[in-house]
């Protein structure tokens, strides 16, 4: 957040625009509270795509040019033979392991209609480097291309597979417990070790409510958002729809 409060400060003394490298969705919330500490109306988020994940802000004052900070790379595996490829996991690994960090990199995307293609979104000024060397993922090698425009079908938004449940109420502890398959006093315990939040935000207490749109990541086990919260059952219980990222 000081970061980003110095970046703001930065751009609007000097009429000169400012750009992170690509922030996780916790750290673009911290950003967002960042600035609106800074009172700052000039700032957008970018990862590449619409339904991008991970982002970089760019702080553009008034009468200053527009930021073009992000790239694509097209990453072919060669000789490869599906369903045996490279995935996120490998390039991942592959482009950190060339000594960049992991704010370089932003979303990693499947070709629907190509098992062997992927593509990365990456800061615009490192896409020299990994052209020349990343030449292997895994155990693959590899051809990357930089890539002006992604092909639209790479860029829909990933369908997400809705379930619908009931909880006894909207306490986060059950609506937790209900969407991952366990118990309340596992939910509860996870909660209270410090392992759960909200909306980025540490989770406190086993009885906070809970709302349509919330996010819970769970440290370790993954990421549930409630998509709906619906009437009532017979049974006076709640029935919610959820799905799993």
């Amino acid at each position: 957040m000081r970061r980003v409060q110095e970046l703001c400060t930065l751009a609007q003394q000097r009429g000169i625009p400012r750009s992170t490298g690509f922030l996780s969705d916790r750290e673009q919330a911290l950003a967002v509270a960042a600035l609106n500490r800074e009172n700052c109306t000039f700032a957008r988020f970018w990862g590449g795509w619409e339904h991008a994940e991970r982002k970089v802000l760019c702080l553009e004052p008034p009468d200053t040019w527009t930021l073009e900070p992000v790239a694509a790379l097209r990453l072919q595996a060669l000789h490869a033979q599906p369903p045996r490829v490279p995935g996120h996991r490998e390039y991942l690994g592959a482009i950190l392991g060339l000594g960049l960090e992991r704010t370089c990199l932003g979303d990693i995307l499947p070709d629907p209609e190509d098992p062997c293609v992927m593509y990365a979104f990456v800061l615009e000024d490192k896409i020299d480097f990994l052209q020349e060397e990343l030449h292997q993922a895994g155990s693959w090698n590899v051809r990357v291309v930089p890539c002006e425009q992604v092909p639209p079908r790479v860029l829909q938004e990933p369908e997400r597979e809705l379930h619908d449940t009931t909880v006894s109420s909207l306490r986060a502890d059950a609506v937790l417990a209900a969407m991952m398959h366990t118990s309340r006093t596992l939910a509860a315990q996870a909660i209270s070790g410090g392992r759960v939040e909200i909306n980025h935000l540490p989770l406190r207490s086993a009885a906070e409510p809970v709302y349509t749109g919330d996010l819970f990541t769970v440290r370790g086990a993954g990421r549930w958002r409630v998509q709906e919260v619906g009437g009532t059952s017979r049974k006076g219980r709640l029935f919610i729809t959820y799905f799993q990222y």
